[in-house]
């Protein structure tokens, strides 16, 4: 390795918090060591929100042709005023995502936690300066050929997983905004985002290392960077994915998408 590559990949380790850092086992914390912090995903208990009520299939795609019809201004009109499922009685905001919208990559997460539906923002809470980081370790950042949605755009109630009714009345929003955006790359962050956007039920470990499909779209999965904050000794595997994110996208700007 050159001494500009290892640089380059020290820096990186360094944005992605994976600097060696050696404990005796058994021993005491290190005075000063910094704690690992909840994620914005640690269930709360609160109280049940009615269950979803499907409506019927004709209604269902009209409202989905309807969305697909939309551009930026009324689609995230439509999602600011949007009661398809329950969760919209406990929001504060809604999450509708942020970025460019003309990015190369897209992030998509699980849905929006406690600091997102206050601020109307995704990934803005511990998990948001986490992601943050994994772009800086690529050169990337947010808002700059970045942008980043959840498969939800309402907070579940205590953090919890989107139930499949609710995701599926948020994926029309999230196609359009696909759509809209024409990303090279997909990113996958957490099992949530990796089923809703493959349709196939599988763990993240299983489906790592691979170029996946969405709509024609490549797809790579990785951990959820809440995940990470909760079991950071798999932030090493979340870095190979990144580098393999990396030279995805260089091997589909060379042109050799079909060899990957």
């Amino acid at each position: 390795m050159s001494a500009g590559a290892g640089e380059r990949r020290a820096l990186m380790l360094r944005e992605m918090e994976l600097t060696p850092q050696w404990h005796l086992r058994g021993a005491a914390p290190v005075p000063g060591a910094e704690p690992v912090v909840a994620s914005h995903n640690a269930i709360v208990p609160e109280a049940p929100l009615p269950p979803v009520v499907t409506p019927p299939a004709a209604d269902l795609q009209e409202r989905r042709g309807a969305i697909m019809r939309m551009d930026w201004t009324p689609l995230k009109a439509s999602v600011a005023s949007c009661t398809a499922c329950p969760l919209h009685a406990k929001r504060n905001n809604t999450v509708f995502g942020v970025g460019d919208e003309n990015a190369d990559w897209l992030f998509v997460g699980e849905g929006p936690g406690a600091d997102e539906d206050e601020q109307g923002e995704p990934f803005v809470g511990q998990a948001g300066k986490l992601l943050d980081s994994m772009l800086a370790a690529i050169q990337l950042k947010r808002g700059s050929n970045v942008y980043i949605a959840n498969v939800v755009k309402c907070r579940p109630p205590g953090n919890r997983n989107p139930e499949t009714g609710e995701a599926l009345a948020c994926e029309p929003y999230l196609h359009r905004q696909i759509e809209l955006i024409r990303p090279r790359l997909i990113i996958a962050l957490g099992k949530v985002a990796a089923v809703n956007l493959l349709a196939h039920d599988a763990s993240v470990a299983s489906m790592r290392n691979k170029v996946h499909q969405y709509r024609g779209i490549p797809l790579i999965v990785t951990y959820h960077p809440a995940y990470l904050l909760r079991s950071p000794q798999e932030k090493a595997r979340a870095w190979e994915d990144l580098c393999f994110a990396v030279d995805t996208l260089q091997a589909l700007q060379n042109g050799k998408g079909e060899s990957i």
